[in-house]
């Protein structure tokens, strides 16, 4: 009797979870692009591309009821000039800030308390990026 019990508890657990786990939404998978700015989005997470730097996101981006995402990454200035063989980026902690609204994504970059920028995209846009030389 006590199994079966059990197995009736984890059943309505389990049944309670699945319904909050389909209904969480993240940011569409694809080419987010605008002005300094490419968003490579994936189920994992999302690839940033900036005109002097990169980033990434390692885990995927959930939205908020209101279309709303805050997550961690990181941020990795770039120079011009080539890339010496044992050069080491210096990768820093970021934050990835914005709205998702149909197509269109607001984002804010911030490293510490430091705005590194705030952007513009639209979903299936190429970027317009000016690489630092």
């Amino acid at each position: 009797m006590k199994h079966l019990l059990v197995m009736v508890c984890c059943a309505l657990l389990g049944a309670a979870i699945v319904p909050a786990v389909a209904n969480t939404r993240t940011v569409p998978a694809g080419t987010w692009g605008g002005d300094h700015v490419l968003f490579e989005v994936s189920r994992k997470g999302a690839e940033i591309e900036f005109d002097c730097a990169h980033g990434q996101i390692t885990h995927p981006i959930t939205l908020d009821a209101h279309g709303r995402f805050n997550v961690p990454g990181t941020f990795t200035p770039e120079h011009g000039g080539p890339v010496l063989r044992d050069e080491k980026p210096s990768s820093t902690q970021a934050r990835y800030s914005g709205r998702v609204a149909g197509d269109a994504m607001s984002l804010t970059v911030m490293v510490g308390k430091e705005k590194v920028g705030a952007f513009t995209l639209t979903r299936g846009q190429q970027p317009n990026l000016m690489k630092c030389r």
